[in-house]
């Protein structure tokens, strides 16, 4: 289901038909490095994983993390989009894209996109971020559609506890 468009993007619910984008995305050294490692190393525990988590979310919530789509190509990027996280009061925006896509404000682009879709159909009235400490470009493009540094936290996930800047946006 297409969830919304911008110029150069379309971003829609993720199904167990992307399991093998969702795979490469989340195996490539970049998001292990910058989200972590979820341990899925096939395309089954990729569909398993999408029906747990985003498409799960979106059944229960509204709104989950959407793959990211270019207008021209049909061809998935990354994935960017909204999570309602054990452990943080409010929703979390997240994105991750592949690499050969950085560098274009895709992330940007995408994330600017559901930002508003949050607040202006949701209605949600404030956003988190979390990124990994040393994940400059993250930080950067928070602070780029308004985030704001709030302060270090430390949050469970996975079983091991992790160490997570935390950013805020509040519409008011």
């Amino acid at each position: 289901m297409d969830i919304l468009e911008t110029a150069r993007l379309k971003l829609r619910t993720i199904s167990s038909d992307d399991a093998e984008f969702y795979l490469k995305l989340i195996n490539d050294p970049s998001y292990i490095s910058n989200i972590g490692d979820k341990g899925i190393r096939t395309v089954d525990a990729a569909k398993e994983s999408i029906q747990q988590g985003p498409m799960a979310m979106q059944a229960q919530l509204g709104f989950s993390l959407y793959l990211v789509e270019l207008h021209t190509e049909a061809r998935p990027t990354g994935i960017c989009g909204l999570i309602k996280r054990d452990g943080l009061e409010n929703v979390d925006i997240g994105y991750a894209f592949l690499p050969a896509f950085a560098g274009q404000g895709l992330a940007r682009e995408a994330a600017s996109a559901v930002m508003q879709y949050a607040h202006e159909t949701l209605g949600i009235q404030r956003l988190v971020a979390i990124t990994a400490p040393d994940n400059a470009r993250s930080s950067h493009l928070l602070e780029k559609i308004g985030f704001r540094f709030e302060k270090i936290i430390r949050l469970t996930r996975n079983g091991k506890e992790e160490v997570s800047k935390f950013y805020t946006h509040d519409f008011n």
